[in-house]
């Protein structure tokens, strides 16, 4: 994490204390690799990871919101093993990060659950400033 992040101590309702938070404004972005920032690349075919080319949108938000004082992690399906080239390939086309997560499960239908606020959204093709919508999603049903 950069020295600019700072994280502010937090405490529960029992004044506890409980895992740290970002100051207020800063996301910390966790961004797929394969299908979100280039082609869709499947682990069995690293030779294509070294040549594809990045989504310029991609490029260009991404770098933006690292600028802005973002944080932006990759996270990615591709192995320990694929993690030389993709670093490679990431400073060869000038991304700025954070932080690179190897290993996301494979298959796609991902539903998080976090005890820190988490929003999901889905890429469809182009990266743009994000845009606030209410959508309907699934929560836990309350115990009351």
């Amino acid at each position: 994490m950069s020295d600019k992040h700072t994280l502010k101590t937090a405490v529960d309702a029992k004044g506890q204390a409980v895992s740290p938070v970002l100051e207020e404004g800063v996301k910390n972005f966790l961004i797929d690799i394969d299908g979100t920032i280039c082609d869709d690349i499947p682990n069995e075919e690293p030779e294509r990871m070294v040549t594809c080319l990045p989504y310029p949108d991609a490029l260009k938000i991404l770098n933006k919101w690292y600028d802005e004082g973002h944080i932006i992690t990759f996270f990615t399906s591709r192995t320990e093993v694929h993690r030389e080239v993709t670093e490679a390939w990431l400073k060869k086309h000038d991304f700025k990060y954070h932080g690179l997560l190897m290993g996301k499960p494979r298959g796609g239908n991902y539903h998080w659950i976090d005890n820190h606020i988490v929003k999901a959204t889905r890429f469809r093709g182009k990266f743009t400033d994000l845009v606030v919508k209410t959508k309907e999603i699934e929560v836990f049903h309350d115990e009351a």
